[in-house]
């Protein structure tokens, strides 16, 4: 005996081998032995074989009209074989029933099932919204494979082009213009945005990338809500002090500046951070803006404050006002040791904004004690005489040897600038910086306030509301306070230490959800942001090459074939390279930049020596 039945939801044919009140044990036509629950079986019979029946009766199925079966089916619930009966006229054969069957089965919008092998016929009206949408669906993906030809031979059609940010940046793939560009893709080997390139729909790849960044952390465009200026107070203690600030010469947003007073014992420096948090509060309009945006994201050519420029203008340090700043004085001996140290609210007058594109001289000229006559060059000297004795005394250098960028972008031209960091300029700003927010730090634990704290162990680097140390720069707790303008945690703790100060209670304890909310917060924009950032600094070196048809490189063996590029921050793989050692210098031929992928191919022809060697060299030629 044969039997046709029902399992996992497809319809299966075998032979009985052995027989159970509740289940069958068959062996398919394919030699598969399997058990089956009785109540599956839907039909047993003796002709034809098993492996006829499912064969016979797909053949049977095909002759049949599904519109026709549902207009006989009635609208009672019905077995298979009596629609098989009514059908064919007679009692139906096994292969007959069966493609009755098949064809009830592969029509569900015609025929709802109720039960194994039994069937009801879908009402008219609900069978008339079904079919439509299966013709709908058939002309969109008509459309759609249309669409797709076209885009596989470089024609955009209009439809798609007016999507062309919604589908580089966010796509809906629900739609068919969306679905229509991923099956062009797929057949073509192109990216999306190689498919719009292709098209002659992306020409700017700057606009590319910048777009991206938009849609991704500014979803709701780049403006800002509507909110009132605070005034910053007017009652605060004038600072006995002419402060000034050193900056690169496209910031705006001036946190900090610095002065100088000579004292009998010594001198007294301070350091001036402004103050936005005394003109507004948290749960505020300005503060929900600066919570929204965290950070000012920063890029080649272009910034988005974290903070409407409205109210920066207020309280940045900006030359020719008296401005709030919270300000730490340090007292030093002759010799740059820390004699006092204490923290006032006051307005501070700011009579110079100096900017290193001026006063970078002065890295050489302080390293070879010359002098060059430039405004606060004593003054300058002094922070860094200062800061080269906070830094011995931590025992811990306040940058690396490594090189950072300044990206200079105009006219859609780039100039890369490198710049050695540890350079005095850079120390005196970066060790002021680590002084204030230690010793602010220090103060907020030290009265049990809460704070946001940039902690360093084993060599992890996080964010804690508790005081701990931070190993990578010697001192006991470090919480960011230097950069209240641009980032959001430095305004947080600039709120508790502002209360702390005037002996208020803190708009924050350290298990407030707001507080710890920020800090979760601010660590995954931030991220986003820096990640950003470097890929546009790779774009604008890529731009770079190709503005200066640069054609060779030296570069700097990290791993394997891995290398970075000497002058750039570019770390790239090398074709072609025979087994190196790290720190080998190798020259390099650009074989090709891709501005769309941010990516450079660079082929190996030939090692040059080791690092070592082309620094002595640098310094011959220099």
């Amino acid at each position: 005996m044969h039997l046709l039945y029902e399992e996992d939801g497809e319809l299966k044919a075998g032979t009985v081998l052995e027989r159970s009140p509740a289940s069958f044990h068959v062996e398919s036509p394919h030699g598969r032995r399997s058990k089956i629950k009785a109540a599956n079986v839907l039909l047993a019979f003796e002709r034809p074989a098993a492996s006829e029946v499912l064969t016979q009766g797909a053949k049977f199925a095909d002759g049949l009209d599904v519109g026709f079966l549902w207009e006989c089916s009635g609208a009672r619930e019905f077995g298979f074989q009596d629609l098989a009966r009514e059908y064919v006229g007679r009692e139906p054969t096994p292969a007959e029933a069966a493609g009755v069957l098949m064809k009830l089965h592969s029509a569900p919008m015609y025929f709802y099932r109720r039960g194994k092998g039994r069937f009801q016929a879908a009402p008219v009206a609900t069978l008339k919204l079904a079919l439509a949408a299966l013709e709908k669906k058939k002309r969109v993906q008509e459309q759609v494979a249309t669409w797709a030809g076209r885009l596989g031979k470089g024609d955009c059609p209009p439809e798609i082009a007016a999507l062309k940010d919604e589908i580089l940046y966010a796509p809906d793939r629900n739609k068919a213009e969306t679905r229509a560009l991923e099956e062009a893709c797929a057949q073509t080997g192109l990216s999306p945005a190689r498919m719009f390139e292709r098209c002659g729909l992306l020409t700017d790849s700057h606009d590319y990338h910048l777009k991206r960044f938009l849609h991704e952390l500014f979803p709701r465009g780049t403006a800002f809500a509507a909110h009132d200026v605070p005034r910053a107070p007017e009652d605060l203690p004038r600072a006995p002090v002419a402060a000034f600030s050193l900056d690169d010469i496209g910031t705006t947003e001036i946190d900090d500046a610095f002065s100088v007073q000579r004292l009998a014992s010594g001198v007294r420096i301070g350091v001036h951070i402004a103050a936005p948090a005394l003109g507004f509060a948290p749960g505020s309009a300005i503060d929900a803006i600066a919570r929204e945006r965290l950070s000012t994201a920063y890029m080649p050519g272009r910034k988005f404050t974290m903070l409407p420029e409205d109210v920066i203008e207020r309280f940045s340090l900006d030359h020719g006002g008296e401005l709030p700043a919270v300000s730490l004085y340090v007292d030093f001996d002759a010799d740059y040791a820390v004699l006092g140290r204490h923290t006032r609210i006051e307005r501070v007058p700011i009579v110079a904004n100096l900017r290193h594109a001026e006063y970078d001289v002065l890295n050489e000229k302080f390293e070879k004690k010359e002098a060059s006559g430039l405004a606060f060059e004593d003054e300058l000297r002094s922070l860094w005489r200062a800061a080269v004795a906070l830094e011995a005394r931590r025992g811990k250098p306040s940058a690396g040897a490594a090189l950072d960028y300044s990206f200079h972008v105009e006219n859609d031209r780039v100039r890369i600038a490198p710049r050695k960091r540890g350079a005095p300029l850079d120390k005196l700003v970066s060790e002021m910086m680590i002084l204030a927010n230690s010793a602010w730090g220090e103060l907020l634990a030290e009265r049990d306030v809460a704070a946001i704290y940039r902690v360093q162990s084993t060599g992890k680097v996080r964010f804690s509301v508790h005081p701990e140390p931070h190993e990578g720069l010697g001192v006991a707790s470090y919480a960011w306070m230097s950069s209240p303008l641009r980032r959001y945690v430095d305004l947080v703790n600039q709120w508790q230490l502002a209360a702390a100060l005037a002996g208020r209670r803190p708009p924050y304890a350290r298990n407030s959800d707001a507080l710890l909310a920020a800090l979760r917060a601010f660590e995954v924009t931030a991220a986003r942001y820096d990640e950003h950032q470097r890929g546009m600094e790779t774009y604008w070196s890529l731009r770079w090459l190709l503005q200066e048809s640069i054609k060779t490189l030296e570069a700097v063996v990290l791993r394997e074939n891995m290398v970075r590029v000497e002058g750039l921050p570019l770390v790239v793989r090398v074709s072609a390279a025979p087994t190196l050692e790290p720190g080998a210098l190798v020259r390099v031929e650009v074989s090709g930049v891709d501005l769309i992928e941010r990516s450079l191919g660079a082929v190996y022809r030939e090692t040059l020596g080791s690092v070592q060697n082309s620094s002595e060299e640098a310094g011959q030629k220099a």
